[in-house]
């Protein structure tokens, strides 16, 4: 089967997109390959229909190990390759050991093509040991640019891709990103240990898509302005939660972000996507990987930090090739201090950094010389409350600190409820139970050993919601009979380290990423002040594209025609 034919046959469609079958050429031709294609390119077909077809010629090359940072966007790729007929799996954080065991024996017995899975999973013993015998044929990296230290979103645990790597001699790799500089580019294919330069690029211009900075003081009235001027469905980003929520409310519409419920961020996300709620105001945990295409207008209420951030949330603007809007709003005073602050929080001094790694530990109980592979869930704002701590300056201190190799530190993220079975079948008569109260001590007694382990599906077997489900839990816990931690939502905390009684970080971790990060934040704010070039060109300037024309629409071309 060919690459077009495989195209037809599982996705109906008659050609590729730009740059899509130069790139399935060269996985297929077995080079190490780093795609470099704008949000919305159509990335996913680059690794999934090479993969297809390796699998039709050697059974043995036929799975795809896709390491993704994004559970949402993992579970929703993994549900539509299955309505395609293609089989599918994936194992992430939180995700029981059983069934996690269960997916890599599907996928080394059964006929599955796509294995996907967060890059934490790579750090387990039992998955390093089982991935080198399943048949994979391709390594494909998504958001690459997230394993490169001078990368926007450096994330520790992308650094385990080159072990598994090695474990799975004469494998190509596909990288694949939608935003990385030359010297990022660059640094992604040393990092994954590419056997030579392979790098293919699609052109980040985007001819539908109209980039606008609105100089103003006062945002809120600009964003109903150009809500009432623009229609279609729109993405209104703020950085923090609070002014999300502020801002949805004057606005008269929803908000979004990684603080509410799974239950709540799905039912918010579905609305907008279906077109139920116009505008959602939201901060920058939405949007990864939501294929919207007729989105007519982006709006950046606060200034990001990066051009890469920018350019990736703008893009999701117009996919549908239809004229789009990208607009900033920018207050040149309050925006240059608030930038000069964030410099400060977000790389405090290193002596605070050691207070709060000190204070963190005595926080969650963790002695001198102790803590090695303990995992803690974490609530920031509590540790703060209880230790005296500044919230932002805590949570940049612990990012640095799981950089330095100290800790493991985890965004917010919502942990499974657990619970552990604390007496034998047999003493269940002595104890008075409701007859709610037997039927799920029952259901765990079945399905639960007793150990702790993560508590699922519960609700929707039995037949109660979420909110009974827990009472009879919290009751049965209150008698001893069971062991119970809810259900939460926090930050995730392993000590990768004995505590130690003094830290040190080094050059590279410090000094060499806080330039970097006043560097972008600096091309961001040049950005946001230009009133003299086009705003296209000077974003595709800043990826490598130097000779681009100008776009002629932005608003600084169009004062120029006018």
């Amino acid at each position: 089967m060919s690459p077009k034919e495989a195209l037809q046959t599982y996705y109906g469609y008659d050609d590729f997109r730009p740059l899509q079958e130069e790139i399935i050429v060269s996985v297929l031709a077995g080079r190490d390959t780093l795609a470099l294609m704008p949000t919305g390119g159509g990335k996913s077909i680059c690794f999934q229909i090479p993969t297809l077809v390796m699998g039709e010629e050697n059974e043995n090359r036929r799975l795809c190990l896709v390491i993704t940072p994004l559970i949402a966007l993992m579970k929703d790729q993994v549900e539509n390759l299955r309505r395609r007929g293609i089989q599918a799996a994936a194992i992430y954080t939180g995700m029981p050991l059983d069934q996690q065991r269960t997916a890599l024996d599907n996928c080394l017995f059964g006929p599955y093509h796509f294995l996907y899975c967060s890059p934490e999973r790579l750090e387990s013993e039992d998955f390093k040991a089982r991935v080198k015998n399943l048949p994979i044929g391709l390594i494909a990296v998504d958001e690459a640019h997230c394993i490169s230290q001078w990368g926007y979103d450096f994330r520790p645990s992308y650094l385990n891709i080159r072990q598994v790597r090695e474990a799975l001699p004469g494998v190509p790799i596909l990288a694949l990103t939608a935003t990385a500089t030359p010297e990022v580019a660059e640094d992604i294919e040393h990092r994954l240990g590419f056997s030579e330069s392979n790098i293919l690029r699609q052109s980040f211009h985007r001819d539908n898509l109209v980039y606008v900075v609105r100089q103003t003081d006062n945002k809120e009235e600009q964003v109903a302005h150009i809500l009432s001027h623009v229609a279609g469905s729109a993405i209104v980003y703020v950085r923090n939660r609070k002014r999300a929520k502020e801002l949805a409310e004057k606005l008269h519409t929803d908000f979004y972000h990684a603080g509410l419920s799974t239950q709540e961020r799905n039912a918010r996300q579905e609305a907008w996507k279906t077109g139920k709620t116009r505008v959602i105001v939201a901060t920058n945990a939405f949007g990864m990987g939501i294929d919207k295409a007729d989105v007519r207008l982006v709006i950046h209420y606060d200034l990001p930090n990066t051009l890469e951030s920018y350019y990736q949330e703008a893009g999701r603007a117009g996919r549908d090739g239809q004229t789009a809007y990208a607009v900033l709003l920018f207050d040149e005073k309050e925006d240059v201090a608030k930038a000069h602050k964030r410099i400060a929080d977000t790389y405090p001094p290193k002596e605070m950094v050691e207070q709060i790694y000190h204070k963190t530990a005595d926080f969650l109980g963790v002695g001198a010389g102790s803590g090695l592979g303990h995992r803690f869930a974490l609530h920031i704002d509590e540790l703060c409350q209880v230790m005296h701590l500044p919230v932002l300056t805590t949570y940049s201190a612990l990012q640095l600190l799981s950089n330095a190799g100290y800790i493991q530190f985890k965004d917010e993220q919502e942990t499974q409820a657990r619970v552990s079975i604390n007496i034998p079948a047999a003493q269940l008569r002595e104890y008075n139970l409701t007859e709610e109260q037997h039927e799920i001590l029952q259901h765990l007694m079945r399905n639960y050993p007793g150990v702790f382990t993560d508590l699922q599906y519960l609700h929707n077997e039995e037949h109660i919601d979420e909110r009974q489900q827990h009472e009879l839990l919290a009751g049965l816990a209150a008698r001893h009979i069971i062991t119970y931690i809810p259900r939460t939502r926090a930050c995730m905390v392993a000590f990768t380290q004995e505590r130690q009684t003094e830290i040190w970080l080094s050059e590279e971790v410090y000094e060499k990423r806080a330039q970097r990060f006043e560097e972008r934040l600096r091309a961001m704010l040049e950005y946001a002040q230009n009133q003299n070039f086009c705003r296209e060109q000077l974003l595709l300037d800043y990826f490598g594209e130097h000779d681009a024309p100008p776009c002629g629409h932005c608003d600084v071309c169009r004062t120029k025609i006018n």
